[in-house]
């Protein structure tokens, strides 16, 4: 009896030591795909995160870009990645969604298994910061004037492009969106004077409307309260348009198959760096929001965008 008191009592201690010895953990580097170039808002973010999750997930993780189509070439090369844990990648709300709903996508919201959310960035109307127009009003009434004028967005149908689709429907007027390869594009070609206006997000404008001789002016802000850190710059809805918040998220999943184990690692990993002092005043200095959600809260964001591009965006394009 006593023999097998000493047999349990010695198998339960060994039972928490084992468990953790099976645990899941990386064999080696982990890839971290981004969809777009190196430099680009998403990208600065990934770096970022990538850089203070390392301690934390035990291993290197190496970001590999693979830009073009809208985000269309790294995504689906996510998806079709070995789903080992070995390889995981951002995507961005609603963008992905947007495509993934599209008759010809080479993915779908099924095709990944949510992580966790990194960022949710709201959205802005921007211009040079020697445009003539002082106010969103201005840039509305030269528009409707002159329908012509154009504005850079991230690609056809990509988040930028629907934000300016959303402010030009609710204003009523008409423009010519000129597609770029990336947010870092699209705002690169307002600075040189290629179009009129852009629509982007707080943190990709961040650095261009500061210091003594800021390259950009926001002139509204996508979201239902004006912005702490852009407290004299009033929302879409006070000026008339436009009047819910909207913008982007950017968080990370892992392709379809990916094991429950190797998820839960991940989720773990990623909420203890997000939690971590040093990355929150490291994403502060940035002008990065930090929104840690969960892979079930995350679960249930992706499926909301998915509904908003099917319900909302869907009807701000016209289908030739």
């Amino acid at each position: 009896m006593k023999k097998c008191l000493v047999l349990l009592a010695l198998a339960q201690l060994l039972s928490p030591a084992l468990a953790t010895a099976a645990a899941w953990t990386p064999s080696g580097d982990v890839t971290v795909i981004v969809a777009y170039k190196a430099g680009s808002g998403t990208d600065t973010g990934a770096r970022l995160l990538a850089s203070e999750a390392e301690k934390h997930v035990g291993k290197t993780l190496v970001i590999n870009n693979l830009p073009g189509a809208d985000g269309k070439i790294g995504w689906t090369q996510l998806v079709n990645a070995k789903p080992d844990g070995q390889t995981i990648g951002f995507i961005n709300l609603p963008t992905f969604t947007t495509l993934a709903t599209l008759p010809d996508s080479t993915f779908s919201v099924a095709d990944v298994i949510p992580i966790a959310n990194h960022l949710s960035e709201t959205g802005v109307v921007v211009v040079k910061a020697d445009s003539p127009w002082k106010s969103l009003k201005d840039l509305v009434a030269a528009c409707k004037a002159k329908p012509t004028y154009r504005a850079s967005t991230n690609g056809v149908e990509a988040s930028n492009h629907t934000a300016a689709q959303l402010l030009a429907k609710s204003a009523g007027f008409d423009y010519k969106a000129i597609p770029y390869g990336g947010t870092a594009d699209q705002l690169l070609a307002l600075r040189q004077g290629e179009v009129d206006f852009s629509c982007a997000k707080v943190a990709d404008v961040a650095q261009l409307i500061k210091g003594d001789k800021p390259e950009l002016r926001v002139l509204g802000v996508f979201s239902e309260k004006r912005l702490p850190e852009l407290p004299d710059v009033p929302t879409l809805g006070e000026q008339g348009y436009y009047d819910k918040w909207y913008g982007a998220a950017r968080g990370l999943v892992a392709p379809k198959g990916t094991p429950p184990e190797i998820i839960d690692f991940y989720v773990d990993a990623f909420r203890k760096t997000m939690e971590d002092p040093e990355n929150i005043a490291a994403h502060k200095k940035a002008g990065l929001s930090m929104d840690f959600k969960d892979n079930k809260a995350y679960a249930d964001l992706i499926a909301q965008q998915e509904l908003f591009c099917k319900d909302v965006v869907s009807k701000l394009y016209d289908k030739k």
